[in-house]
């Protein structure tokens, strides 16, 4: 008989760090049928002092061949009764064991003197992470949000991994806290800890950014690095001021601190939806131009749309793409596990109550062990590319390959 996937979360609130690391270990073995090959664990900024005590507390109670974690902002787990949830201020321990059969098990950690140069050849990344392209592994990352390459790093992967899927989160730390990254016995403070997973799994993603859009798709007719300087052949300013023209009370309102750019991308749909685009911060206009400065490279010919994001378009936004995700993949009995990778601005600061996103999560996948924490940017794919997001959840669901027969 086949050997089977098993994963299991465990969280803990209590404020005494052996106490918490005591209670996460005994109930996350407890319910795990067989041996760990892979932990995961995150810890909540509020242990900032004791940041160098996890791991060597963590080795007298637990072995796992394979250990990744960080700290965070806010942390999310599952409580013995299954429910999941996000603790955003209190001390709080979540870890996360699976036992991955015909999976191999790949860490690493990186730092950007040592990334290869973008302008190079496939191997140069194959050889940093120490893992061969086919078959395409799925890669989990934790990095630090000073001097951490991240967005090199996630170029570089992209390239010399087609096929592969690539999730994770910055680790966060409280008001301008530092960070910690674990990898097997040792703590860093900056870089990226990861592991590459290969064979017998499959990570399927959730990315949704919160946003909706407004009014109708534009081209870039002229465009210089992240600066747009016309619109369908227009002023950026002008266009933008007839659209918020046309907009409700309420929406204008919400537009003067909450509008964002979507980048569309797949050049050739010729119908945009929500969640056909990447959603990038409007980072400075030129009145007297009228230029628009955003986020990321713009080019001509690329479409976008403005996007509005408050409570409730992130919380449609994150229930159609668990809608969307239920009816392509069905019902989720082969799903063994979930990670959650959230920024800092969602949670309570966003809805205005606790477990939001973790809850909607969870009544389309019921039963399922979700691990996480509040990132300083989340990872994850929009339209096959792997990027840096902000405001942003985005979802990692573990199954195994399915047999073809």
């Amino acid at each position: 008989m086949e050997e089977q996937m098993h994963w299991t979360n465990a969280l803990s609130t209590r404020p005494s760090l052996e106490a918490a690391i005591a209670d996460v270990v005994e109930k996350a073995t407890s319910s795990l049928e067989m041996p760990a090959n892979l932990g995961l664990v995150f810890i909540s900024s509020a242990f900032m002092s004791e940041y160098s005590r996890l791991l060597p507390l963590l080795a007298e109670k637990l072995s796992v061949p394979v250990l990744i974690g960080c700290s965070g902002g806010g942390i999310i787990g599952t409580t013995e009764d299954g429910k999941a949830q996000e603790f955003e201020t209190e001390p709080s321990l979540s870890l996360t064991l699976a036992h991955l059969p015909g999976v191999n098990i790949q860490p690493f950690h990186v730092v950007e003197e040592n990334l290869p140069d973008l302008d190079g050849p496939p191997n140069a990344w194959v050889n940093l992470i120490g893992v061969p392209p086919s078959p395409a592994p799925q890669f989990i990352l934790l990095s630090s949000y000073v001097s951490s390459g991240i967005n090199d790093l996630l170029q570089g992967l992209d390239f010399a991994y087609p096929g592969s899927v690539t999730v994770g989160g910055q680790a966060s730390g409280g008001m301008g806290g530092r960070v910690a990254l674990f990898y097997n016995d040792r703590l860093y403070g900056e870089g990226t800890v990861g592991i590459a997973l290969s064979g017998n799994i499959v990570l399927e993603t959730i990315v949704a950014q919160g946003c909706r859009p407004i009014g109708q798709p534009y081209q870039v007719t002229k465009g210089d690095r992240n600066i747009i300087l016309e619109l369908d052949e227009q002023v950026p300013l002008v266009a933008l001021k007839d659209l918020i023209a046309d907009l409700s009370e309420e929406e204008r309102t919400l537009a003067q601190n909450s509008l964002f750019v979507g980048l569309a991308m797949d050049e050739f749909k010729q119908e945009l939806y929500q969640g056909d685009f990447l959603i990038r911060q409007i980072i400075g206009v030129d009145p007297r131009a009228g230029a628009i400065a955003i986020g990321d490279r713009v080019r001509p010919g690329q479409r976008l749309q403005f996007h509005l994001r408050d409570a409730a378009a992130s919380a449609s936004d994150l229930e159609l793409l668990l809608q969307k995700h239920k009816i392509q993949q069905g019902t989720n009995g082969s799903v063994v596990g979930a990670l959650m990778f959230s920024c800092l601005g969602r949670g309570e600061g966003l809805y205005g109550k606790p477990n939001f996103d973790s809850d909607l999560f969870q009544r389309y996948f019921h039963n399922i062990p979700l691990g996480g924490f509040f990132c300083g940017g989340e990872i994850g794919p929009v339209g096959g590319n792997t990027f840096l997001h902000g405001y942003t959840s985005v979802f990692a669901i573990c199954r195994a390959m399915e047999k073809e027969g």
